[in-house]
């Protein structure tokens, strides 16, 4: 027994070995996987027309249940704003107390009841009528007051609950959110949204910070260090040091004003322990790194921490479609922003 753990109180006969417990929590799992297969070979053209309502609804999508159903019902409204359809989550209770109000005549209403009979939903079925341009139900039973009565009814079929009673909300809650899941990206990938879409709504956690772009957090102005590739290394290091954040590396230009190399404090500390005391006043460009990997402007900075980890580098230019040096990534900067496990990662390889 792990430290810590309190003894398990006693368990029916056929759950008191951990092997027996394992196994009847896979068949919990595969119960409900195949409950998904069974509604995926079930959807018809009314799934299809309803995606056809809700890309073409001018207003916002209403989402709705009772129990276990409004917590799918809120979860779809945070799936579909974040992929591109603007929805809210209307609580079947309050809704037929005042709440309706926030109904608008363009807005579609997504009513979940498995029973089809839950009677918040059935007692908002009548108003919706007037007040909303289409009611789209999702209900396991064809023969339901819900199924009957909406606009559109997307009907699971019968299903049985995974839970040993018989009665818990298990294997139709799993299949509504699935179907739920399937109804916005279907209408995602209709409306062409992109992982720059995406980014504009998750600014903030994990997610957010990867999907940041890279001018969000790249070095930039007086934090560079830029000279040209005729400059000797002294006279690049010479003139270099200015105040604030120092990058660990010189960007280096042609003629032209691109990058032409890069030239690290590493690349200078090298040359003087090989004693190398001749190449200080010899153009720099001699001992750049030449065709430095580089990322242009306006790409992701998971894409920046990919590269910073596949090539185990400590700086990464950034430059314009002409190739024109205009910031740097410093990898001191990103593991700032990344979770701790994955800030170890990079460093270990850089």
């Amino acid at each position: 027994m792990s430290k810590g753990v309190l003894p398990l109180p006693a368990a029916p006969v056929d759950l008191a070995r951990r092997s027996d417990r394992l196994a009847y929590a896979r068949q919990v799992l595969e119960t409900e996987a195949q409950a998904l297969h069974v509604v995926a070979q079930r959807l018809g053209e009314s799934f299809a027309e309803a995606t056809e309502v809700l890309y073409a609804c001018r207003g916002r999508v209403g989402v709705t249940g009772t129990g276990k159903s409004a917590d799918v019902a809120r979860k779809l409204a945070g799936t579909l704003n974040s992929t591109g359809t603007c929805a809210y989550f209307l609580d079947a209770t309050a809704a037929v107390h005042g709440d309706l109000g926030m109904v608008g005549p363009e807005d579609v209403v997504l009513l979940f009841s498995h029973s089809g009979e839950s009677d918040e939903i059935v007692r908002l079925l009548e108003p919706l009528a007037t007040l909303a341009q289409c009611r789209i139900g999702i209900t396991g039973r064809e023969d339901s007051t819900l199924a009957q009565r909406a606009d559109i009814a997307i009907v699971l079929g019968p299903l049985t609950e995974a839970c040993p009673l018989g009665l818990a909300p298990s294997t139709s809650t799993t299949a509504m959110l699935a179907l739920g899941d399937a109804l916005a990206f279907v209408l995602c990938r209709m409306r062409g949204f992109t992982k720059s879409d995406f980014a504009r709504y998750h600014p903030a956690g994990t997610l957010g910070r990867r999907l940041m772009r890279v001018e969000a957090v790249m070095r930039r102005g007086q934090q560079l260090r830029l000279a040209h590739q005729h400059d000797t290394v002294r006279r690049v290091f010479a003139a270099s040091g200015r105040r604030g954040r120092r990058t660990g590396a010189v960007m280096l230009v042609d003629d032209q004003g691109k990058l032409s190399g890069l030239f690290t404090d590493s690349d200078l500390a090298r040359l003087i322990e090989q004693r190398r005391d001749d190449a200080l006043d010899r153009p720099i460009a001699e001992v750049m790194t030449r065709e430095p990997v580089t990322i242009r402007a306006g790409c992701f900075l998971e894409e920046a921490v990919e590269i910073l980890r596949r090539r185990k580098i400590s700086e990464l230019p950034v430059v314009d479609a002409e190739g024109r040096p205009i910031g740097l990534v410093d990898i001191t900067d990103v593991i700032a922003l990344l979770p701790q496990q994955e800030a170890r990662e990079i460093e270990a390889a850089a």
